[in-house]
């Protein structure tokens, strides 16, 4: 299982993605998927859905496929780009970093962030972070002309440069972890769900636009109705020095549900988890001998926020695997969390049968 997540994971890390720009990605795990004998189809949006008959609650099982990144604003005269922000890209992680911009597989074209020659900068510059508006991405070319030329235009999907990288003690770094190894773990689970021979019937959905406007999956679950969803993404590891305090979630330490997620920036929405849900995978935990971590944090949000209110009310959980280095162009996480991941999906599914009860308060 965990050679299977890790071959999924970094083939789909390589993958470029951008929100709104998610083809790429989806014909990976369509390929994928369509190995299995199973079939697919997608909405207008992009959103790729296969689907699990079965008896008792409906269950919406849905991780993203979209990255953050960019789109182009402007391409000065001299060929160089500038660039709007689509998603939570840190400022402070810019200067320097190689970049991809999208123009069709085997045509996408490099470039790096530009960051002034050390030898020219000022002492008052030295410790200040360029807000990206100031900044500029520099692709070798000589011209707007030549630009243009290469295929790139006003609203092209830049993202950071793809990359991998195996660590030691089975952990892996690089980009877009956030949300490739959720896709790589509902791979994991499809696998099994293929050759099942009873449970509920499960909708996996593999969704986009969540880091654009985390609204991405709600026409899916519009459309599908379900009686639960159960959302996967990361869930902030604070085991290194700059997390202590926010929790007690480590690397390594197995998967994690989320009892509590806000976020106040403006956007005024979360997810406090259905109490039947949690006792569910506390179980299926506890009868694994797995340990499931939990984590309460604000600040971050998932998709998991609007599908709950689909229809009159959906039960929903956030559950995920920890991860350091959100939104970088570095992230990293642990293999043997993805697989605590998916033995905890696939054993909890089974369990969810016509008897399953989402009444509160009984």
């Amino acid at each position: 299982m965990k050679n299977r997540i890790k071959q999924d994971l970094q083939a789909l890390m390589l993958v470029p993605g951008l929100s709104g720009y998610e083809e790429r990605v989806a014909g990976y795990l369509k390929k994928q998927l369509h190995a299995l004998g199973l079939s697919t189809r997608s909405d207008r949006l992009g959103n790729l859905l296969v689907q699990f008959p079965g008896s008792g609650p409906k269950v919406m099982l849905f991780t993203h496929m979209d990255q953050l990144g960019f789109v182009v604003r402007k391409i000065e005269a001299d060929g160089f780009l500038r660039v709007e922000r689509l998603g939570g890209v840190p400022e402070r992680a810019l200067a320097g970093q190689p970049v991809l911009v999208c123009v069709g597989e085997g045509r996408d074209i490099a470039g790096v962030f530009a960051n002034k020659s050390h030898h020219a900068t000022l002492p008052e510059e030295k410790y200040k972070v360029l807000p990206y508006s100031e900044m500029y991405i520099d692709l070798g070319f000589s011209s707007a002309a030549d630009v243009r030329a290469a295929g790139i235009n006003i609203g092209s999907p830049v993202v950071y440069f793809p990359k991998t990288q195996a660590l030691s003690a089975d952990r892996v770094a690089g980009t877009s972890i956030d949300d490739r190894a959720g896709c790589a773990v509902l791979l994991e689970v499809a696998r099994h769900l293929a050759e099942r021979t009873a449970g509920p019937p499960v909708d996996i959905v593999f969704t986009v636009q969540e880091e654009f406007n985390l609204r991405g999956a709600l026409p899916m679950a519009q459309q599908l109705c379900p009686d639960i969803a159960i959302q996967l993404d990361l869930i902030l590891a604070t085991d290194t020095p700059d997390m202590q305090g926010r929790g007690d979630v480590a690397l390594g330490a197995g998967p994690a549900m989320s009892m509590f997620s806000f976020h106040g920036r403006g956007t005024l929405n979360g997810v406090i988890p259905h109490p039947s849900l949690v006792a569910l995978f506390d179980r299926v935990a506890q009868d694994l001998s797995l340990p499931l971590q939990r984590s309460a944090h604000i600040g971050a949000l998932t998709d998991l926020s609007y599908v709950q209110l689909v229809g009159e009310g959906v039960a929903a959980l956030d559950l995920g695997f920890p991860m350091r280095y959100s939104h970088s162009p570095s992230e990293l996480c642990d293999l043997n969390d993805l697989a605590g991941l998916s033995r905890l999906l696939i054993a909890g599914l089974q369990r969810i049968d016509p008897a399953f009860s989402l009444l509160r308060g009984e």
